[in-house]
């Protein structure tokens, strides 16, 4: 799948849509983790954000080690827009992610 692409006017509307939670930008980064998620690749590009009045072009990537926490900051996200087929593949892949990191913690301290 390509990565999303977000245009914008400016920097501030970016950081508003940041701000405000944008659905966009969360599916973008979560639909990349969940397609991403037996791969072996560290940086993944979830999404493009074009600021047209600077003419430049901004790639967000999702770093591997960063799936756990970004899946978790999103799920809010996603139960107010009230997708819950993708809140419970989030949910199965959170507990999976956490097993995990679980089983490698344990194995560092045997």
């Amino acid at each position: 799948m390509m990565a999303e692409e977000i245009i914008v006017f400016d920097s501030n509307e970016f950081e508003e849509l940041i701000t405000n939670k944008d659905i966009r930008i969360a599916k973008a980064l979560v639909e990349t983790i969940l397609e991403n998620i037996n791969g072996r690749k560290r940086h993944i590009h979830a999404l493009s954000v074009l600021v047209e009045n600077e003419q430049t072009i901004y790639d967000i990537t999702v770093d591997r080690k960063e799936f756990l926490s970004t899946l978790k900051q999103n799920l809010p996200i996603f139960e107010q827009n009230e997708l819950f087929e993708t809140c419970a593949l989030m949910r199965d892949t959170i507990i999976d992610l956490e097993k995990k990191q679980t089983k490698k913690k344990d194995k560092m301290e045997a």
